[in-house]
């Protein structure tokens, strides 16, 4: 399978097989220089806003790749947006997290300082995490061959997450919930995945958000990681929700 290579500044729409499409800068530079591809290679481009070309590498500099076009697809977004709100936890454990969930869908991601987040986002630390974590998608997207690179936001407090949501449902993943994911019944909504951090979503927190019309699901009767139960949820919402 080809390897895609993300680049936002270029306009794909309109592309079609026969055309030549030209990476370049730092995203060209690992194509060639760190990745090792030459020309004859075949390789796709994407534009992270569902457009993807494919076909063979035509020239290789080390500063510029290009590709004659054999195959162009556009792909629609999804009708009904999966974001995963990811509070901050210690290690790698919220990166796994998002790492994860990009691999199998996610459409958005939103870092939360939750009340019993270990992991501090404090002052420039705000934009290193954000930057941190957008690198991250965006690797991840380019593993998966997505064709949508997803948002990462701003940092977020638990009162700041009903104003960032408005109009999704809100699910957070609770092990004391009564509800199962499974037995979720999805209507026309894009869908928001609360994960808490290592000791879970704070009393406080939840009677906060559940006001806000936020719904307590749960996963099984064994509790997970944090950074495992975001991606486990979301597979189970992807299959619920038709995307799979």
């Amino acid at each position: 399978m080809s390897s895609l290579y993300l680049d936002e500044s270029l306009d794909l729409a309109g592309v079609a097989a026969g055309d030549r499409v030209l990476l370049a800068g730092d995203e060209a530079r690992h194509a060639v220089s760190v990745a090792r591809v030459r020309v004859g290679e075949h390789v796709a481009i994407g534009d992270g806003r569902g457009r993807v070309v494919r076909g063979p590498v035509v020239r290789a500099e080390p500063r510029e790749l290009e590709l004659e076009v054999e195959d162009a697809s556009a792909e629609a977004a999804p009708g009904v947006r999966l974001t995963l709100v990811q509070a901050l936890a210690k290690g790698d454990r919220d990166e796994l997290a998002v790492q994860a969930a990009t691999e199998l869908g996610v459409d958005r991601v939103i870092p939360w300082a939750a009340a019993r987040s270990v992991s501090r986002w404090d002052g420039p630390k705000a934009a290193k995490g954000r930057q941190r974590w957008a690198a991250i998608v965006r690797e991840a997207t380019k593993q998966s061959i997505r064709a949508w690179l997803p948002d990462v936001d701003e940092l977020a407090t638990t009162g700041q997450l009903p104003a960032r949501l408005d109009g999704a449902r809100i699910l957070l993943l609770e092990p004391t919930a009564t509800v199962r994911l499974t037995d979720l019944v999805p209507d026309e909504r894009s869908v928001a995945l609360v994960v808490g951090p290592e000791g879970g979503i704070a009393p406080a927190e939840l009677d906060r958000l559940a006001a806000a019309g936020a719904e307590p699901v749960r996963l099984g009767a064994s509790v997970l990681r944090t950074s495992t139960a975001g991606p486990a949820a979301i597979a189970v919402l992807s299959a619920r929700l038709g995307r799979w």
